[in-house]
């Protein structure tokens, strides 16, 4: 019997951490043949190349699509979108998968969902039925109803993806795969690289060794305007501070030149020796990173996710993850330096939280694998309600 051509197309930097461990598994497994397709801001360096990385941990790259527009506003985001559905019909009539994997929420996802829909291929949808607090919400309830699979993350995830009207038996509770590399590292959590010599990044080296934060704050496309002036209060609370600090630069986002202009603006008016800025880690890396800081501050959903299971105490700034599923770990504030201060503190005061498995055990990715190999793979021309 043939193997099923299983096409999985990642877009951005966190995407890749979203589904690696799936991304080995389905290449792993006898009945498969992984077709990776890069696209979108995963290929640019500014975001940090993390096609690099897939290759570098051994992944076949079967194509490449360039379809960013720049620009950090709401007509360069659409336009990528637009962009991205032309190329990706291309690439999948030249490929022709037997299903198309796409991943979580973000505009450029919606573009290999349309153009795997449009073209009757079945699609299978990661990390659908959770509620945030901007346009993502928007997208991945609307991939959810384009999707003929799904493998949510939680237990609310897959209660809510069934009250869309999704059949109970195309509906799978995985969990994410993110955590699988999070528990992955649980066998060794020593921070055995230096990210300097490693990463490189730009900024002042402060020593580490007694304690750090890691920021990663990203603009919220429905307050994109806002966004320069939303970070200026994170960077005044964390120079206030005077802790080290590992800064991630943005995702490609309506409104991340307004995060970025806001970052390097601060620089050169500001001493900010205890502030280094990287693009991207390798998530394995990143993860370690993560679990021996101090604290995560920002908005990224690795604080809820990945941060939850490892027991990582998070600052949450703003409306980014609002309604997401959230551990005792998390403290959420406004885009306010004196409050992201006063929550940094309670967070050095407390210390490590208890790990929680919200969003999954540590085995999606062997899963995933698993029930695409078994599943019946067919496009729903018709759902029933």
């Amino acid at each position: 019997m043939a193997k099923r051509k299983i096409c999985v197309v990642v877009t951005a930097r966190p995407s890749y951490s979203r589904i690696k461990t799936a991304l080995s598994a389905i290449q792993a497994h006898p009945d498969l043949e992984l077709q990776l397709v890069v696209a979108a801001s995963a290929l640019l360096g500014r975001y940090g190349t993390a096609v690099r990385v897939m290759e570098q941990d051994g992944f076949e790259i079967k194509a490449k699509v360039y379809n960013v527009l720049e620009g950090g506003g709401l007509t360069a985001q659409t336009k990528t979108t637009g962009l991205g559905i032309i190329e990706l019909s291309n690439v999948f009539e030249n490929i022709s998968p037997d299903a198309v994997v796409t991943i979580a929420d973000r505009y450029e996802t919606m573009s290999t969902a349309i153009a795997a829909s449009y073209m009757n291929i079945p699609l299978i949808h990661i990390q659908g039925g959770e509620v945030t607090g901007n346009i993502d919400e928007k997208v991945r309830h609307a991939i959810t109803k384009l999707a003929d699979i799904h493998f949510v993350s939680s237990r609310r995830a897959h209660e809510r993806v069934i009250r869309l009207g999704e059949a109970t038996d195309k509906v799978f509770q995985t969990g994410c795969p993110s955590i699988d590399l999070a528990n992955d590292i649980l066998s060794d959590t020593s921070l055995d690289f230096n990210p300097y010599q490693k990463y490189g990044g730009v900024g002042g080296k402060p020593d580490f060794e007694k304690g750090y934060c890691v920021v990663m704050q990203h603009p919220v496309t429905t307050e994109y305007q806002a966004s320069r002036e939303n970070v200026e209060e994170t960077l005044f609370a964390m120079k206030n501070l005077d802790m080290p600090t590992f800064w991630f630069w943005p995702n490609v986002d309506a409104g991340s030149d307004g995060t970025s202009n806001g970052i390097r603006s601060f620089r050169e008016n500001h001493e900010v020796d205890n502030f280094h800025f990287f693009k991207n880690m390798d998530p394995s890396d990143f993860l370690k990173l993560l679990f021996n800081s101090k604290c995560l501050v920002g908005n990224s959903s690795a604080g809820i996710r990945e941060c939850s299971f490892l027991g990582v105490p998070v600052v949450n700034i703003g409306t980014r993850q609002t309604g997401r599923e959230r551990g005792d770990n998390v403290l959420d504030t406004e885009y306010d330096r004196l409050s992201i201060q006063q929550s940094i503190q309670k967070h050095l005061d407390n210390g490590r939280y208890s790990r929680s498995p919200i969003y999954g055990d540590g085995t999606a990715g062997i899963q995933i694998a698993d029930l695409i190999a078994s599943l019946p793979l067919t496009y729903s021309k018709v759902l029933t309600y």
